[in-house]
């Protein structure tokens, strides 16, 4: 999912109530559901190098087992410093505001008698004495332990996200390439943006930073959404009308003593949209099994695609052992099944086909297609080789756009020329 979405999730997680339960749990959530994408960095080198990358390494089940030790240390690291620059603030306070000036000025002459009532006594405070507390009153201790719990439960929750979408995740790295897809959410879901940054906004926006904070951000998102094609009109005012109920609700100001509960709720109506979604793939899964098990085709594998803001539609590639069949459902409606287009041979690569991945710029192409499908063309002077994932490329597609194409010229001896 885009890192919008792993914050979101991390801080309604806090807003719910762990950020009680120690100090430093908002903190911990929000860093925890998005440090796995430090793997981000390899897009600075090239796409096909991400793809070759990304969701690996940082994403597998023994960086996943390392990483919230890893934030734990940093955070009592964190907090051990807080501490002592707080505990540094209030000694100085503490000294200008309790200890009498002779105290804490210079010595007094040597030669002059002073007064007993000048002397120090037992009830005076000492100048190194430490301050019973440093940390808020409203502030929870730091429990170490806890802070683990949390930061697992922060780290965990990224792949998860992750999984739901069709780009896939390598849970088992280093010890298997193998990628695992659950064909649930688009990658960007403007209904996982709404229903879990709903309790953060109502939480964090008490100061005029927050709220112009999230003013900037709704403004952002509200016309991504608005102005986007492929969101239907239907979804563009329901986005209005719930980011319309999130203002009239702040305005309002009666959810100050529900924050919490209301947290925990939107967290719950988030578990639910997502389980509905998740059958949602199932159905489509079925319906295309059972659709073309009726025209005595085999189906093998079948990926079960989201559309952006429209839950109950989907589209999707079915795979057979001789060729991919494209389709679109309503997954509520099984009728509506219908194929796009005509059916993709699936064919072994030849020569000519291996030749061209064989080129170092596809090599994260290749090592990431699910529904691989090639296509040569003779040139005067070689090959072209078009590359292509159905996931994200449809058959005709003559240019690479975005991630899954890559198209490969080859000269007569089979030696790359061009990739784009």
């Amino acid at each position: 999912m885009d890192p919008l979405a792993h914050t979101l999730f991390g801080a309604t997680m806090a807003e719910a109530g762990l950020k009680r339960k120690t100090v430093l749990a908002t903190a911990t959530l929000i860093i925890g559901a998005n440090i796995p994408d430090v793997d981000a960095v390899a897009m600075l080198i090239s796409s096909d190098y991400a793809l070759q990358v990304r969701r690996g390494w940082t994403h597998g089940i023994l960086a996943l087992m390392i990483w919230p030790f890893l934030l734990t240390g940093m955070m009592l690291a964190v907090d051990c410093l807080l501490q002592r620059r707080q505990h540094r603030r209030s000694h100085r306070g503490r000294d200008r505001k309790k200890y009498p000036d002779h105290l804490t000025g210079p010595p007094p002459d040597s030669g002059t008698m002073q007064h007993p009532s000048q002397l120090p006594t037992a009830d005076t405070p000492r100048i190194d004495s430490p301050p019973s507390s440093t940390r808020s009153k409203h502030s929870p201790p730091m429990r170490p332990g806890v802070l683990l719990g949390i930061a697992f439960l922060g780290v965990w929750s990224h792949p998860l996200l992750d999984w739901l979408n069709t780009y896939g995740i390598r849970l088992m790295m280093p010890f298997s390439d193998t990628w695992f897809y659950g064909d649930t959410l688009f990658i960007i879901d403007p209904w996982l943006w709404l229903l879990a940054g709903a309790g953060v906004v109502l939480a964090r926006s008490e100061s005029w930073p927050g709220i112009s904070g999230w003013i900037v951000l709704g403004t952002a998102l509200t016309a991504l959404i608005t102005t986007a094609d492929m969101v239907p009109w239907a979804a563009k005012i329901t986005w209005l009308a719930g980011v319309a109920a999130i203002i009239l609700v702040r305005w309002s100001g009666w959810y100050r003593n529900v924050v919490q509960p209301a947290a925990f709720a939107l967290l719950v109506a988030v578990v639910l949209y997502v389980t509905v979604m998740f059958a949602g793939a199932k159905m489509t899964a079925w319906h295309a099994r059972s659709h073309l098990s009726g025209d005595g085709i085999e189906i093998r594998q079948v990926m079960a695609n989201p559309l952006p803001a429209r839950p109950l539609l989907r589209t999707g590639v079915a795979a057979s052992e001789s060729h991919y069949y494209q389709f679109r459902v309503n997954w509520m409606r099984p009728g509506s099944f219908e194929l796009i287009g005509v059916p993709v041979p699936i064919e072994a690569p030849d020569r000519i086909v291996e030749a061209a991945l064989r080129s170092p710029d596809v090599q994260g192409l290749r090592n990431w297609m699910r529904f691989p499908a090639y296509e040569v063309r003779r040139l005067d002077d070689g090959w072209r080789v078009f590359i292509r994932d159905l996931r994200y490329a449809n058959p005709e597609q003559e240019s690479p756009s975005g991630i899954g194409m890559a198209v490969v010229d080859l000269d007569q001896e089979l030696q790359v020329r061009r990739v784009r």
